[in-house]
């Protein structure tokens, strides 16, 4: 009888990058919630590489890997030798059946649902966005409301679109900086 396997949506999305316009995982994120080594899954991957085009797993340059970490502060990586591999939510998927493990199509299944979450959530709020763009142009063109009435209108639709669509901004470095490099 196969256990089940819980790993915590929390503990999924904690995993989960911005790099290169795509949502993605890193190879030893993924080896720890797999309970493998980094290199027996990269090694899986090697070995099916044809399953694994470039919109499903990169590798990260050295530049990408420094922003991440400087990203998230209570990094343990360490000194890594080689770059890391990044799977998006396709290469992910792809990982189960190179892993060929219960527990590889079990954890799979659950961050499948996280990304689909993420996507709907995404949505969600597009669809908001939109309609309350509609509701702010329709309750801005009636004159009679009172200016003071109007500039607390146009503030709540402010915050409320700022809430639905952070902007988001560089990470600022920490550190320090070489000679030629601009601030």
């Amino acid at each position: 009888m196969n256990r089940l396997i819980k790993i915590s949506e929390e503990k999924i999305l904690n995993k989960i990058h911005f790099i290169r316009g795509m949502k993605v995982m890193l190879d030893f994120d993924l080896a720890e919630i797999y309970n493998v080594d980094t290199r027996v899954l990269n090694q899986s991957v090697k070995r099916n590489l044809n399953r694994f085009p470039d919109d499903f797993m990169f590798q990260l340059t050295k530049k990408e890997l420094e922003n991440l970490i400087s990203q998230i502060v209570t990094s343990s990586w360490g000194g890594t030798r080689k770059m890391p591999y990044t799977f998006t939510e396709q290469g992910v998927a792809m990982l189960s059946s190179v892993l060929k493990s219960e527990t590889a199509v079990q954890v799979n299944i659950q961050i499948i649902r996280v990304f689909t979450r993420m996507r709907e959530l995404i949505s969600t709020n597009k669809d908001i966005l939109l309609k309350l763009e509609h509701l702010e142009k329709k309750f801005m063109k009636h004159d009679h409301l009172h200016k003071k009435h109007e500039k607390e209108l146009k503030t709540v639709f402010e915050v409320l679109k700022q809430l639905l669509n952070p902007k988001t901004q560089p990470a600022t470095r920490v550190g320090y900086r070489l000679a030629n490099e601009k601030y």
